[in-house]
């Protein structure tokens, strides 16, 4: 009697459990006209996904806000897209930078060391405070994986104040007709530098043509070791491990600006300077270069004819 008892007494504990797990049960699988009206989150969230993976690029376009592909014998446009806009340009300001630093004739096997101002808010690098490490090196981690403490080194180690420093890039800016560019600081940090794609290929044409930045830009990795620690460093720009020959290029990304890539092609034997600005996604900028450089190739070939 006793055991009867503690089961009746457990009956509506039991049913209430039972209709808890019949309720979830429906809520899981919408009716049809829940279904037709867009309600369910999960199906909804299946949907989102199913169709952000067949997204596609924009016919004969690209996601990237700004972008532009030209000749970099001719100077011809073969594609552009809000090329003349200014917008942030992130670490492709380091072009500028790095030129700007070899035109002081550095001795680049001289060390110097890396102190806590240079690395205050400066993001990730592999520098420490106190580190002794030679311009060469530090020039090499500026251009390949766009390290901020490694340029602002560069640029204090210049022999040139900050202000002069500065006034000779956006002169230097100006002297290469890059008219709608204006640079605040050396790494690309500050959204306040900004040039437009259209200028970001006359500043890659010239950095390309410096032996030193075209020959480190186009670096896949580089390991040196100071005295405290080894280092090594890889290349951020993922078309120097496709099948293209790239002769220069920069990575860059702030959250202003977006990811940024501008690079020096040669494809069939014609070389073609491309610049994406404002791409979603890391690979969205590399995947953009290569469909326009491909659909340049393809005109060129389908203008010259067999």
């Amino acid at each position: 009697m006793q055991f009867r008892a503690r089961r009746h007494r457990g009956a509506p504990l039991l049913a209430a459990i039972v209709a808890c797990a019949i309720m979830m049960i429906v809520a899981a699988f919408p009716t049809p006209s829940q279904a037709a009206h867009g309600h369910g989150v999960k199906n909804s969230a299946r949907a989102s996904v199913r169709k952000h993976r067949v997204r596609r690029s924009p016919p004969g376009g690209v996601w990237s806000r700004n972008a532009i592909v030209l000749d970099s014998a001719t100077g011809e446009v073969l594609f552009e897209k809000n090329s003349d806009l200014s917008v942030p340009i992130a670490s492709l300001t380091k072009l500028m930078t790095t030129m700007v630093f070899l035109e002081q004739h550095p001795d680049l096997s001289r060390e110097v060391e890396v102190t806590r101002e240079e690395l205050d808010g400066a993001g990730h690098t592999q520098l420490r405070n106190g580190e002794q490490v030679s311009l060469e090196n530090l020039l090499h981690m500026a251009l390949m994986c766009s390290d901020n403490v490694a340029t602002r080194v560069l640029a204090r180690e210049s022999g040139l104040s900050r202000e002069d420093f500065l006034a000779r890039m956006n002169r230097k800016a100006i002297e290469l007709g890059m008219t709608h560019t204006r640079l605040v600081e050396f790494t690309g940090l500050d959204e306040r530098n900004v040039s437009t794609a259209s200028d970001v290929a006359r500043l890659l044409h010239a950095a390309a043509g410096v032996d030193l930045i075209r020959e480190i830009s186009t670096t896949r990795s580089w390991a040196f070791a100071s005295a405290r620690r080894r280092h090594e460093v890889r290349n951020t720009n993922r078309l120097l491990y496709s099948h293209y020959e790239i002769l220069g290029g920069k990575t860059g990304f702030i959250n202003e600006a977006g990811y940024c890539l501008a690079t020096w092609i040669r494809t069939q034997g014609r070389d073609l300077i491309a610049v994406v600005l404002g791409a979603p996604t890391n690979a969205t900028r590399f995947a953009d270069t290569v469909r326009l450089v491909q659909r340049a190739t393809s005109a060129s070939i389908a203008q010259t004819g067999p």
